[in-house]
């Protein structure tokens, strides 16, 4: 049995070694000439590549060609020549076999006028899930290479939403007073049921008893260079980023360069041994110990777990200590910033890849788009672990981490505790009392809201009242205010994935449209509005984009705060309390002088005037004010 066992093998190999070379996938396919980042590292994926040479073509100089072991993936240097002329271009494989072409295509870099902008605290940014806002090509909704995932009566099946659902409702965004879109990501998925991730009817985790999911959220790719078909291809995408830019709106992706789904070809055929943390069969879990990574007592072995762990033990994680694996994830960064002409990054899970990767990954990005943006993610409510994240500074590890901007987390607690349940708001004050420890606090998005935790209507105690003063302070107090799509309409939602249900009206045979003003109930058009006017008037006032944020008053239930810019200046005042409240704040030291008169800018019709350098202001329950 042993000897026919080895013949069969032998001749396997002896018809292997005999067989042309094949190649099905090129990556990056496609570069610029006159590119910061040049050399390209080509990565060829294909069968019968050992022993493989790739030739050059017009203006592509070929170097450093390297196969791994199995014969399955070529790495190769291209040079372009700065003055190639873009167009298509065919590289030769050759092998002892044969040889095959490798396509590859030289860009016409895409004009910086209007593209690659960056985004700031003069942004509204919004937060979009495509697949749960707005179907507008159901022609894609059951694609031919994978039919019968969308249903939506599955909160964790497609639902149909698509990037022209999003270009149709650019005008519904631009009237509530967003300048930038955030979208979860595009990248290609798996093209059927996950049954590696299950859930139980009660949303546990179960891989025995659970029922499989689809991969609608973006965040288990399958191809970090392909559109996810359901939600369009490349030339939708970038229609909306143009369409979106012709309306002065921004679009910032998000990317995913700690892991891969876990249907991604290469979990079974990695380009290299080191692509991975671990193999399919034997890998670490992730102990989700980030405290780890800014502490300066922790050893290597003590922040491995967090680094290399594979997410919920079924998310492969890449290793960016792996050479090629780092090129890789930072060209594909690069590529899709180029091909498309977005204005900002929005990067997952920023503590569990080493800080040596952003280091390098934000200069090559810095380095070509001087202006964009970049956004982490640190889920904590510590504020001395998110500030560890934002550039400019080196920390006791030798890295600045390049990151701009980070999600404001810890404030993020304060303001649904205040809002939503009902408590202090003195805390709110404190936590930003805290700003000191951070490089650039007003680059800091601030929320009530995100596709991973419980939406705000669902905190205990929440109402729409309690909404309206959240997203009130949000859009005057210092930062970067998010939407999280829906909260405009007070959308309910417990966790991950009720609170990621459909947006009433953008999908066909829906009851109600509430992208339009005579779909929404008076309680959503409350909030709605209340969006609108303080956005629109952020956008008017330098001062509430820009300026100085000076704390006037802070008592357990109000709170008074004044932004200053140049001669601008408003006071923003809140009760949050059941009872209506008296405040006396002064004034004087944020320059205003005596005699001069305040009026709110809510249409409360609330006029003050400073007197021996204080205001004084009887404010209802639960309320805000903006006075200028």
């Amino acid at each position: 049995m042993r000897f026919l066992l080895s013949l069969l093998i032998l001749v396997c190999l002896v018809r292997s070694a005999g067989a042309a070379p094949v190649v099905t996938k090129v990556e990056p396919p496609s570069w610029w000439p006159g590119h910061t980042l040049n050399p390209v590292r080509l990565l060829v994926r294909g069968t019968n590549l050992s022993g493989a040479r790739l030739s050059g073509a017009r203006g592509l100089d070929v170097s450093r060609v390297s196969v791994n072991a199995a014969g399955t993936y070529l790495f190769a240097d291209v040079k372009i020549s700065r003055n190639a002329r873009p167009g298509l271009r065919e590289l030769t494989l050759t092998t002892a076999q044969g040889s095959t072409p490798v396509p590859f295509e030289l860009l016409k870099p895409l004009p910086t006028t209007g593209r690659f902008q960056g985004f700031g605290p003069e942004d509204v940014l919004y937060l979009i899930m495509p697949d749960r806002f707005a179907n507008g090509d159901p022609a894609n909704d059951n694609p031919a290479k994978s039919p019968g995932l969308l249903d939506r009566s599955k909160s964790r099946h497609y639902h149909g939403g698509d990037l022209r659902g999003v270009i149709q409702r650019l005008p519904y965004l631009k009237e509530l007073g967003v300048t930038t879109l955030w979208l979860n990501p595009w990248y290609d998925n798996n093209d059927r049921l996950n049954d590696r991730e299950k859930y139980t009817l009660e949303n546990k985790l179960d891989p025995v008893g659970g029922s499989p999911i689809t991969d609608y959220h973006g965040y288990g790719a399958i191809d970090f260079y392909g559109v996810e078909e359901r939600l369009g291809d490349l030339a939708t995408l970038r229609e909306l980023v143009d369409t979106a830019h012709a309306l002065g709106l921004k679009v910032v992706q998000d990317q995913v360069a700690n892991h891969v789904g876990p249907f991604h070809p290469w979990t079974t055929d990695p380009p290299t041994p080191t692509w991975f943390h671990g193999t399919t069969e034997k890998h670490p879990e992730n102990t989700w110990q980030t405290w780890t990574v800014p502490d300066p007592y922790a050893t290597q072995e003590l922040r491995a777990n967090t680094l290399d762990g594979w997410f919920i033990n079924l998310l492969p994680d890449l290793n960016q200590d792996d050479p090629e694996g780092r090129r890789y994830l930072i060209q594909n960064a690069l590529w899709w910033v180029g091909i498309t002409g977005i204005d900002g990054v929005r990067q997952d899970t920023l503590p569990y890849v080493p800080r040596t990767f952003w280091r390098d990954w934000s200069a090559a990005l810095k380095r070509q788009h001087p202006n964009l943006t970049l956004l982490g993610e640190v889920f904590d409510a510590d504020t001395t672990k998110v500030s560890f994240y934002q550039t400019g500074q080196t920390r006791f590890d030798g890295v600045d981490s390049g990151i701009d901007s980070l999600f404001d987390f810890p404030l993020f607690y304060r303001l649904r505790e205040t809002f939503g349940e009902g408590k202090p708001i003195k805390p709110v004050a404190e936590q930003l009392a805290r700003d000191h420890v951070y490089e650039n606090p007003s680059l800091l998005v601030t929320f009530v809201g995100l596709h991973d935790v419980d939406r705000f209507m669902n905190v205990k105690g929440a109402d729409t009242t309690g909404l309206q003063l959240a997203l009130t302070f949000i859009l005057t107090s210092r930062g970067i205010p998010l939407i999280y799509y829906g909260d405009e309409l007070a959308l309910p939602g417990g966790g991950d994935p009720d609170n990621r249900r459909d947006f009433p009206g953008g999908f066909p045979g829906d009851p109600r449209d509430a992208f339009t003003d005579s779909g929404r109930s008076p309680a959503e058009a409350a909030v709605w509005n209340r969006i609108r006017d303080v956005a629109q008037l952020r956008q008017r006032s330098e001062a509430l984009k820009r300026g100085r944020l000076v704390h006037l008053d802070v008592q357990e239930y109000t709170y008074a705060f004044a932004r200053i810019h140049g001669s601008e200046r408003l006071l923003i005042a809140f009760n949050s309390s059941l009872q209506p409240q008296m405040l006396t704040i002064p004034v004087r030291s944020a320059g205003w002088s005596d005699g001069q008169t305040l009026k709110d800018q809510l249409g409360s019709g609330l006029t003050i005037t400073v007197t021996g350098g204080r205001v004084q202001m009887n404010l209802p329950a639960r309320t805000a004010v903006i006075l200028q």
